[in-house]
């Protein structure tokens, strides 16, 4: 009724209550808005917490995140990296696109910390290295459409886009599901699996 996408509404309550260059501050007024508001599908604190984990064991340099949606998981991503790391990420809708980058802006992070490429993951996957200059990643997140997990985890190979020893970090593997990518890296050889259990989002 109001016009406005759910998303749109999110950030508006995000720009009138979270401290801006506080990244913390601005995930747990997400959150809020998620709890008492309305349920937007971000990493959520629960699996943040997994993240957050992830990021402190690797100390990743070079970091590819595969679906922005509105910036939380960017967010998450960037105030946990070393110093001097940097971090791609992918959205494929713009309207999205446009949300994330007023909300990774407001967190402080500049466009030499976080680099956001808005196209569909297919056709960017393969201008990574000559457009944007990612050599190859230590970490990649995953948490965009769960049908492309595989199709894009294989781009990523075919493209020596892997760091030697990098994590892969895909989200909802077991639901809503990607079971082909989980057969995969299961089966595939290349890569030891670990699931991590953990809550649906809010």
């Amino acid at each position: 009724l109001t016009g406005t996408s759910r998303e749109q509404r999110a950030l508006q309550y995000v720009l009138a209550h979270a401290i801006p260059g506080d990244p913390h501050h601005i995930l747990q007024t997400f959150d809020q808005w998620c709890y008492h508001c309305e349920h937007l599908s971000c990493v959520g604190p629960d699996k943040g917490r997994i993240v957050e984990r992830v990021l402190l064991e690797r100390a990743p340099l070079r970091v590819l995140e595969l679906g922005t949606y509105c910036g939380y998981g960017t967010v998450l991503l960037a105030q946990g990296l070393p110093p001097g790391a940097r971090l791609y990420t992918i959205e494929g809708d713009p309207r999205h696109a446009a949300v994330a980058e007023k909300v990774i802006r407001l967190a402080g992070f500049s466009e030499q910390t976080v680099e956001l490429i808005v196209g569909p993951s297919e056709e960017v996957i393969p201008h990574l290295r000559e457009k944007h200059g990612l050599m190859n990643a230590n970490l990649v997140f995953m948490d965009h459409w769960k049908r492309c997990y595989l199709r894009d985890l294989r781009l990523l190979e075919s493209h020596q886009l892997l760091a030697e020893g990098a994590t892969i970090l895909a989200d909802n593997v077991l639901f809503p599901g990607a079971p082909h990518f989980l057969q995969y890296a299961k089966t595939c050889g290349k890569y030891h699996c670990k699931v991590h259990r953990a809550s649906l989002e809010y």
